[in-house]
């Protein structure tokens, strides 16, 4: 995080009244509980902004988003911190951690939740009437985040993006007015609200319908590094039949000795294949089966688990990092992608990524959903994702190597790519999120609903549509 502390001197007094106003709290620089509310989880993104809004409900949302509109300050959002994005213009942070409302609705099917709520809170709620809820590899992430990027499961090709079950949005557009959007109110809002990533105001909550599903047969096999070609190439062969009832992914993984590591996986090349099946267990295992025969099994294992453990799928880091993270979409992979991957992330190569992983695309995440969303790109067969310490002595040459990795699989992407995965404000990547008219639209609707600018996530998007107008 910035060390810089911002100039609040000229709205010390307004900062004051506002926080008279609200039931929340005013957050300012120099307290502890500034620090912690305004550092993201990536910690190597700079963020000092003027003040935090703690926010309590959404009238402290409606009244943080006039204050910063009537003091010239960009309005940044955060609740998990996972997503950050590093700013440059004063800003006011709007805080939605302490929006903790859950409601499982058992006869209909729906949650409520606020937007402090995170995945795993939703998946133990919602287990206790039999139901399942479609959340990401790391279920300790913020519900709204995922949802507004897509939101792309371990059992994803099952039941298709997150956000294709979002039933309805409580947000606050850049303009200061509390809104509801679905797919009969407000629907060019709940259009881009499903894949905006944020662009289109501050969601307060989200509903969304549950799945009935009690449990699955998933887990993680891990092979030692020297075996990475022929895991990598026979997945690949494998998982281009797969059902829609199996979803998978694999990664290179390069994991450093922390006590959360096993040491098994400890300071070594590994490669780890990722696997959810929803039904029969019998038919699951039979389906994994031949991964399992590739080669000696060195750690991990695939068993039936109860649904609110789908995070072991992936078993994603959960403590605050400083990373460097870049992702892309993939139309095929071919032999000779393969082998170009394999040449910079394999066990031979000079490779600083913790993580190089592939998922599989398809199935569900293929069709079109009841109702249309910003979220692009449907056809892409794979998702290809590098995470690597963004910290000295490591983060130039994780970001170096990141681009180089990008740059190889051009040829089979085209450099496509989606709003949760590399997140970033450059108006060229951001541009490659989108297609044309995905991209145009959601600009106009942020200048309808924001006319000036405050949302800081819709500035990179309305950059974007405007180069891409000039191309």
């Amino acid at each position: 995080m910035s060390t810089l502390a911002p100039d609040t001197s000229s709205l010390d007094v307004p900062l004051a009244a506002l926080a008279g106003k609200i039931r929340g709290q005013v957050l300012l620089p120099g307290n502890d509980a500034y620090l912690a509310a305004a550092t993201p989880w990536n910690v190597a993104v700079p963020a000092a902004p003027v003040a935090v809004v703690a926010v309590a409900d959404a009238t402290d949302v409606v009244a943080a988003v006039r204050f910063a509109d009537a003091h010239d300050l960009d309005v940044v959002v955060q609740a998990t911190g996972h997503g950050a994005l590093a700013h440059t213009r004063p800003s006011l942070l709007v805080h939605t951690g302490g929006l903790d409302e859950i409601t499982i609705d058992p006869v209909r099917r729906l949650a409520r939740v606020g937007a402090g709520v995170r995945w795993q809170q939703v998946l133990d709620a919602a287990a206790v009437h039999g139901l399942g809820a479609l959340a990401g590899s790391a279920p300790h992430v913020g519900v709204v985040g995922y949802l507004t990027g897509g939101g792309l499961s371990p059992v994803a090709r099952s039941f298709g993006y997150g956000s294709d079950l979002v039933t309805a949005f409580d947000v606050v557009t850049g303009d200061g007015v509390a809104r509801r959007a679905t797919a009969t109110e407000n629907p060019a809002l709940f259009w881009g609200l499903r894949g905006g990533k944020g662009a289109l105001g501050v969601v307060t909550a989200v509903e969304f319908e549950l799945l009935d599903v009690q449990e699955i047969y998933g887990g993680c096999l891990f092979f030692d590094g020297a075996d990475a070609d022929r895991v990598l190439s026979a997945w690949k062969t494998w998982s281009a039949d797969l059902p829609e009832q199996a979803s998978t992914s694999i990664a290179v993984l390069r994991l450093p000795p922390m006590p959360a590591v096993p040491p098994a996986l400890a300071g070594r090349c590994t490669v780890a294949v990722r696997f959810a099946w929803v039904g029969d267990p019998a038919d699951g295992e039979r389906v994994i089966d031949p991964i399992r025969g590739l080669a000696p099994v060195i750690f991990g294992g695939v068993d039936v688990l109860p649904f609110p453990a789908l995070g072991m799928i992936h078993a994603d880091p959960v403590d605050p990092m400083p990373v460097h993270e870049q992702a892309v979409l993939l139309r095929e992979l071919p032999d000779t992608a393969v082998r170009a991957l394999l040449t910079l992330t394999g066990p031979e190569a000079d490779c600083p990524q913790v993580i190089v992983e592939l998922r599989l695309l398809g199935g569900a995440l293929a069709r079109e959903p009841r109702q249309p969303s910003a979220v692009c790109h449907r056809d892409a067969a794979y998702s290809l994702l590098t995470i690597g310490i963004a910290a000295p002595p490591l983060a130039a040459a994780t970001a170096g190597h990141a681009t180089e990795v990008m740059a190889a699989m051009e040829p089979w992407s085209g450099g496509l790519g989606a709003p949760n995965f590399g997140a970033t404000t450059d108006p060229a990547l951001v541009a490659r999120k989108y297609d044309a008219a995905a991209l145009s639209r959601l600009a106009t609707l942020t200048a309808s609903y924001d006319p000036n600018g405050r949302i800081a996530a819709a500035h990179p998007v309305r950059a974007a549509a405007a180069a891409r107008a000039r191309s």
